[in-house]
């Protein structure tokens, strides 16, 4: 492949999923069916911040309704941003088009947040639920460390969290919205990932959307300042590609509003860190 082919090809697929809980799955798996899925929903969600601290429900009783995706070419540089969602033919038609997304752009390698345990695991499953073959990431005819699946593998996924914590070595408290924080970004707004269960009972599908395409564009703010710790491209190329995205934002802020509201809160980050920046006065600051 040409150098100039290489840089136009979609490299890269910078995702985030939004999901529930299956309650009637919940109910079949822990009461036997004999209580109504809400209320075995409910009493495993008392009994996990009873134990854990936080109700959020394994993925493995999850389903995807939003995924949102970011397409990023051989430069890095932004190339799209859609939505895959619910509303267009439930969690089975969402999977299907994402692993059919990936063949069709070449297999490019994803790109998450802590996706290697949840997002990846969970499309894996709803793959595994609707009978959907994913022979080419399930590939295990070559050497184990060359397998998509393989977990020290980066070739077909590179999981933002795990470089950051060296794949668990330490603890990174606070996820995207922490590193996204880091640098100057928006992170987390007006919506946070525990609230999206009632969301979706309440029908607000739409600020789902719109709240995972917000974390896409967190990880792949943070994907460029990673690939700047690999030294794959300078800061001043960093630089040039976020006034590049910046850019995609503004000119499609009339059709997508949520890109406005993204960009007022990362003014307002931005503002409030040099405004309380305490090492202002010194001269690498």
């Amino acid at each position: 492949m040409e150098p100039q082919e290489l840089i136009n090809k979609i490299c890269y697929l910078i995702f985030d999923i939004e999901s529930v809980s299956d309650p009637a799955l919940i109910s079949l798996v822990r009461t036997a069916g004999e209580k109504e899925p809400q209320v075995a929903l409910t009493e495993y969600q008392n009994e996990l911040v009873e134990k854990k601290g936080s109700d959020f429900v394994p993925y493995v009783y999850q389903q995807p309704i939003s995924l949102a995706l970011a397409k990023v070419n051989g430069d890095l540089s932004l190339q799209d941003l859609t939505v895959l969602k619910v509303e267009d033919g439930g969690p089975r038609k969402i999977c299907e088009r994402f692993w059919c997304g990936w063949e069709f752009y070449g297999k490019p390698q994803f790109v998450t947040f802590n996706g290697r345990k949840f997002d990846i695991p969970l499309m894996e499953l709803t793959a595994f639920r609707y009978g959907i073959p994913l022979p080419d990431w399930f590939d295990d005819s070559v050497p184990n460390y060359k397998q998509p699946r393989n977990r020290y593998c980066k070739t077909f996924h590179l999981d933002l969290n795990d470089e950051l914590t060296n794949c668990g070595a330490t603890a990174f408290e606070g996820g995207l919205n922490l590193a996204s924080k880091m640098l100057r970004k928006p992170g987390k707004i007006d919506v946070r990932g525990d609230m999206v269960q009632q969301m979706f009972e309440e029908g607000r599908l739409d600020e789902i959307h719109r709240y995972c395409r917000c974390d896409v564009l967190d990880t792949y703010f943070v994907f460029l300042r990673y690939s700047v710790l690999k030294g794959r491209i300078s800061f001043k190329r960093e630089e040039e590609l976020i006034n590049e995205a910046r850019t995609f934002l503004e000119e499609r802020s009339d059709d997508e509003p949520v890109y406005r509201e993204y960009l007022d809160a990362w003014n307002k980050v931005d503002e409030f860190q040099s405004r309380h920046n305490i090492f202002s006065k010194y001269a690498d600051a």
